[in-house]
């Protein structure tokens, strides 16, 4: 714009003739030429964008579909034994020629044995195939205010409190079970997150033929690199935690064609998108009329 103010007011055809015999037009065209390369640049960023996305997504089904195939390979020949010791050990705890204190380790070892088959249950979970999920009409509603009266009090054990919010109308379509726990675990996550008397809110509203729900604690927060590594079996920031409840989770939102996001700041707390495709009850109801 500099240059062509300068040949406009400044007399210089012997140096821009060509220019100056059509200013106006040239003007135009390097307006023109200056909006087409923004637009392939936006074309190309957007491109960008979505690669990344994709690749993101192959990463994390990657991690889905190897947990699934470690499941499927030693769950069963891992259970088995347990179940074996586990029994013995159950017949010794009601043995009264053990003393007490012997008592007490066989209890122990069976609360730990329960806990493996625990983290069993959990990779076999995983491992479910598709074919298996039913799915119906649920109201986000009731199921977030369902989730929250059950952890209301575990929240009180650490003086949380849970703040729900739910905007609109908002139903899709799912398994009302597996939603329960992928809730669940989102939501006693971020209570164990936050610090003594911090507030946990849930909301729930439309967004563009989606239905978001957000978990918003203000606790200690992730690095990148953290947020990067969830959903990777075995990889949990709880002292205690497997990793699997969380990974769990990406496999049932994946099922119902969702998105799970996280946003954290370190010490500024994490909040946790998830996103399902709306279901409207009337369209949905006028469908399965048509297929009966």
């Amino acid at each position: 714009m500099v240059l062509f103010g300068y040949i406009l007011f400044v007399n210089r055809e012997y140096q821009y003739s060509f220019i100056n015999q059509d200013i106006i037009g040239n003007l135009l065209n390097f307006l023109a030429s200056q909006i087409i390369v923004y637009f392939i640049f936006y074309l190309t960023n957007g491109r960008m964008k979505q690669q990344q996305l994709y690749y993101e997504q192959i990463q994390q089904s990657e991690r889905i579909k190897t947990s699934g195939q470690l499941a499927a390979a030693v769950a069963h020949e891992i259970r088995n034994p347990l179940t074996v010791v586990k029994g013995f050990l159950q017949l010794h705890e009601k043995d009264n020629s053990f003393s007490a204190d012997r008592k007490r380790h066989f209890t122990l070892m069976i609360d730990e044995l329960n806990m493996a088959e625990e983290v069993i249950s959990q990779f076999l979970t995983m491992a479910k195939p598709d074919q298996e999920k039913i799915t119906e009409i649920v109201d986000i509603k009731i199921v977030l205010q369902s989730v929250t009266d059950l952890l209301h009090s575990y929240g009180h054990l650490h003086d949380n409190r849970i703040e729900l919010k739910v905007i609109g109308d908002c139903t899709i379509s799912a398994n009302i079970i597996e939603l329960k726990q992928l809730l669940i675990n989102i939501i006693k996550n971020a209570i164990e997150a936050s610090n003594y008397g911090d507030l946990v809110i849930v909301k729930a509203e439309r967004e563009k033929g989606f239905v978001v729900i957000k978990v918003i604690d203000h606790g200690r927060g992730m690095s990148e690199e953290e947020v990067k590594s969830l959903g990777t079996p075995f990889y949990s920031l709880k002292s205690k935690g497997t990793g699997l409840g969380l990974m769990i989770c990406f496999n049932i939102v994946e099922k119902y064609n969702g998105r799970i996001e996280f946003k954290s700041l370190k010490d500024h707390g994490t909040t946790t998108l998830v996103r399902f495709p709306y279901c409207d009850r009337a369209k949905a109801k006028y469908k399965r009329n048509l297929q009966k």
